[in-house]
């Protein structure tokens, strides 16, 4: 049971061990580089990453901004949620949005219905050069794809942005290289070694806010690609789809029209630490239609310079 004592010791123990060592990260790569930015999506994990960077640098403000690559197609609750944490935590917002780089002829508009996570790239890497930013704070874990287990806690990517696997640095023991050659930056991982079940229970114990819809609401859904998508501007169901209304959640935060919901009854946090402790998929592989064109979906955005 979770109010074992024995486990409540060692959760807890388990956990002031992640958060110790995910400030450590975030202290050395302000220590070693210049000009580091905090990618927020408003989900849970860059919530999480939020939250420990504003304990790593307190009292003080944080001492870089934080930047959203907005897709345009993003759930309204969630742009909510990201411009109050933002104010929250005192942070500068920066948006580079996704629609500026197909205005300026630089991808390729997929339509109003088309989906746009794979442009985020571009417009991604084009904020890190127009800041000068040489590192850029990350929430990915590596539980979520195979092409994120790759990942060392320092990334490093090229001049152009790009990331090879084959040319990581090695971290043995802790051990982290944070020097960014000339040309190069890095995109740093504090949460690596979380797991889905670890942030959710770092989440319940530091009382943090999310989004509403990571909690069980009613919804209008439509089945498609064995996946449950929320109606509405950029989901609009075919004469062969039926509108359901349903109570849902949602496991991860991405654009409307490419990530499901799941169905649910867990509207609290007790609730949703008990489902996901049940889960045998991560919550990308089963909600994101993103990550289900090919085996290597991630790790061919990884390497064009995706998160």
């Amino acid at each position: 049971m979770r109010t074992d004592a024995v486990q409540t010791h060692f959760m807890t123990d388990h956990l002031d061990l992640l958060e110790s060592h995910a400030i450590f990260i975030l202290r050395e790569v302000v220590a070693e580089c210049e000009r580091p930015v905090l990618l927020f999506s408003g989900g849970k994990d860059s919530a999480v990453l939020l939250h420990l960077a504003t304990k790593a640098f307190a009292p003080q403000h944080l001492p870089f901004p934080v930047m959203h690559i907005d897709t345009g197609q993003n759930f309204p609750e969630v742009l909510e949620y990201r411009d109050r944490a933002a104010k929250k935590a005192g942070a500068r917002l920066i948006v580079a949005k996704v629609q500026d780089s197909i205005d300026e002829g630089k991808v390729a508009d997929p339509g109003p219905l088309g989906l746009r996570n794979r442009l985020q790239t571009v417009t991604l890497l084009d904020a890190i050069n127009e800041h000068n930013f040489d590192a850029a704070f990350g929430g990915a874990r590596r539980d979520e794809d195979k092409a994120r287990a790759k990942e060392r806690i320092l990334s490093f990517r090229d001049a152009f942005g790009q990331w090879d696997p084959r040319q990581q640095r090695p971290e043995l023991w802790q051990l982290y290289q944070g020097k960014v050659n000339t040309g190069e930056h890095l995109r740093a991982f504090p949460l690596s070694d979380w797991t889905e079940l670890d942030v959710w229970q770092y989440i319940e114990r530091e009382e943090m806010e999310l989004p509403s819809i990571y909690f069980a609401h009613e919804r209008d859904v439509v089945l498609r690609d064995n996946m449950w998508l929320a109606v509405g501007p950029f989901v609009r169901p075919d004469a062969n789809e039926k509108i359901e209304r349903l109570k849902v959640r949602f496991r991860t935060v991405g654009d409307a029209n490419c990530t499901g919901a799941v169905l649910s009854n867990a509207s609290t946090l007790a609730a949703i630490i008990d489902e996901v402790a049940l889960a045998n998929v991560s919550e990308r592989g089963a909600t994101r239609a993103d990550d289900r064109f090919s085996e290597t979906a991630m790790e061919d955005r990884k390497r064009e310079g995706y998160f």
